[in-house]
This record gives C-alpha cells, sequence and structure tokens, in this order.
C-alpha cells in the first residue's frame, strides 16, 4: 500500500496545526496560557485566518486547546488524544468554501448563458423546498445541495459538474467539514434562501456578472456562518462552565437552587 504521507503535499491548515502542536509540546504555550490571536499567528505563519482557525479546530478535536467565549484559544494539554487517523486527509471547511467560491461562481456565470426554461423551473421548485419551514432538515439540504448540482449541470461542461459535486461531496467525506457543518446544524443555521433567490433572479435575467456576484457573496455568507458556528460553540462552553461553577458553589454553601 501506498504511504499517502510521502506522496500527497501535507495540507495547509494540517501544516499549521502540527507546529502549533509543537511549540505546545515544547513548552512554548504552557497549559492555561493563550494562544497568540488568529490575525497574529496568521502574520506569523504567512496564510490565511481561516487556515488558523481550522489549525485551531484540529488542536481542539486533539484535546490540545479550547476556545473560550471572548477570551481567545487556550492550551489544556500538552499530548493529544487519539482522534480519526484520516483526518490529515481531508480539506477543511475554510478550504472546501474557498473552493466553492471560486468554482460557483464562475459556474453560475457560465450557466447565465446556457440554462434552459426547464433548469430555471427546477430551481423554482428545489428554492420552494429550501423556503419550506414544515420540511425536515435534512429534505431541505438535499434541496440546497441540488440546487447547486443543477446550476453546475445548465453549464454544459461535465467538467465542472464533477468538480462542483467533488467539494460539495467534501462536507460529508471530511471528518473536520463534517465537525463544523455539524456545529452550524445545531445553532439552527439553514440554507440562506434569499441568496438563492438572488442567484436564481441573476439566471433568469440572463445575468452573468450579476450571478457570479451572487454566488459569491452567499459563499462568503457560508464561509462566516461557519465563523459564527465555532464562536457559538465557544460561548455555549462557557456557559456550561459557569453553570457548574455556580452549582458547585451553591453546594458548598449549602444553598438550594431555584429550579428550572
Amino acid at each position: 500500500m501506498t504511504d499517502r504521507s510521502k506522496d500527497a503535499p501535507e495540507r495547509l491548515y494540517m501544516h499549521v496545526a502540527r507546529r502549533l502542536q509543537q511549540s505546545i509540546r515544547l513548552g512554548h504555550y504552557p497549559v492555561n496560557s493563550r494562544l497568540p490571536s488568529e490575525r497574529e499567528i496568521a502574520d506569523a505563519y504567512g496564510v490565511s485566518r481561516p487556515t488558523i482557525r481550522e489549525a485551531t479546530i484540529v488542536l481542539e478535536l486533539r484535546g490540545l486547546v479550547e476556545m473560550r467565549h471572548r477570551a481567545g484559544v487556550y492550551v489544556i494539554a500538552t499530548e493529544p488524544e487519539e482522534v480519526e487517523s484520516n483526518l490529515a486527509d481531508n480539506v477543511g471547511p475554510f478550504e472546501v468554501t474557498e473552493a466553492r467560491r471560486l468554482f460557483e461562481g464562475e459556474a453560475a456565470a457560465l450557466a447565465a448563458g446556457t440554462i434552459e426554461q426547464a433548469e430555471l423551473t427546477e430551481l423554482e421548485d428545489l428554492l420552494s423546498q429550501m423556503a419550506e419551514d414544515e420540511l425536515d432538515q435534512s429534505i431541505r439540504e438535499r434541496a440546497d445541495r441540488d440546487f447547486h448540482l443543477t446550476l453546475a449541470r445548465a453549464t454544459r461542461n461535465e467538467a465542472i459538474v464533477s468538480v462542483v459535486q467533488t467539494l460539495w461531496d467534501k462536507r460529508y467525506s471530511s471528518p473536520l467539514c463534517a465537525y463544523l457543518f455539524s456545529l452550524a446544524k445545531q445553532i439552527g443555521i439553514q440554507p440562506p434562501v434569499e441568496d438563492h433567490r438572488r442567484i436564481l433572479a441573476a439566471l433568469q435575467a440572463r445575468d452573468p456578472e450579476g450571478a457570479r456576484q451572487a454566488m459569491r457573496a452567499h459563499l462568503t455568507r457560508v464561509t462566516e456562518s461557519l465563523y459564527r458556528a465555532t464562536e457559538h460553540d465557544a460561548r455555549e462552553r462557557t456557559r456550561l462552565k459557569m453553570d457548574e461553577r455556580r452549582h458547585v458553589f451553591a453546594r458548598r454553601a449549602g444553598v438550594s437552587e431555584p429550579a428550572e
């Protein structure tokens, strides 16, 4: 069997995660110390802030750090917990979304000149499913995926269809993507219907530049929603820890807490 680690280049976020993990192990960042800000680490490593966010999630999954709401990222251990071995073999969620923004923005522009009425009708039907609050979330998510794949097929370019489908599949096959998108789902982030309406309107108007910009704006908001998901997760864990401390102090003081 081929050793993929020797053949394939290391993912950028995994490279950053490995270097940060090494710094933690060497004591540059002791337990209970705060890591530098995302911007500071990004500047030091010459990478984007989304790459640092992905690296931080890897360290968090390994049990080395913890994101704390409005406080930053703190070291909680110097040796990693055992995690899925295929974590390094998959792209991160911000990488996937950045690639989608590039490919799907151009696909939307191309589709604006080639899309047929039957496909516009199909997109309208899928948009109606995304907007239907009564439908199960999984159905709405599938409608979101089908919307983008239908648009890709409207380009009449099978290579584009294959790329778009592969990028969507990464959302489910990559452990890091699955983890972060599940966080987004937990806090109620839904397929952004208004974004898709703007994309559809540009396609209906046969406006390539409008379709390109609408798609790019949509995927920029997806990136923003992923940031919100990680920040909400940190905030919720901070709240739970405060509640736990409150209960401990109340027990020590012999105070009966009111029923919730």
